[in-house]
């Protein structure tokens, strides 16, 4: 599987209106990983389902060094001030590949 470097991160939002501004944080967010993080191999998030104040982040990365970049970017540095203000708790989890299947 290489040294790419995953995550999941798993946050709690403080009521509907806190989701939506979160949400549209991410959606600013994603513009600035899509254009400027090449090492970025996946960023995604997701509502599970019957759990509306829930985000999960899945984030795969293909290294250390270009997870490094990505919190050493303006954009992401951004959100993670201004998310505090919406969150009631977060979960950080960092992930190991041991085997698996990567898109080309």
């Amino acid at each position: 599987m290489g040294e790419g470097l995953g995550l999941v991160v798993r946050f709690e939002l403080r009521d509907q209106e806190a989701a939506t501004a979160f949400d549209d944080l991410c959606t600013e967010t994603l513009k600035g990983i899509n254009e400027q993080e090449p090492g970025t191999l996946a960023y995604v998030t997701h509502t599970p389902v019957g759990e509306p104040l829930i985000r999960v982040f899945y984030e795969l990365y293909a290294d250390r060094a270009a997870f490094e970049a990505h919190e050493a970017q303006p954009h992401t540095k951004r959100f993670l001030t201004e998310r505090e203000q919406y969150l009631t708790g977060v979960d950080v989890t960092f992930l190991n590949a041991v085997a698996g299947k990567v898109a080309a």
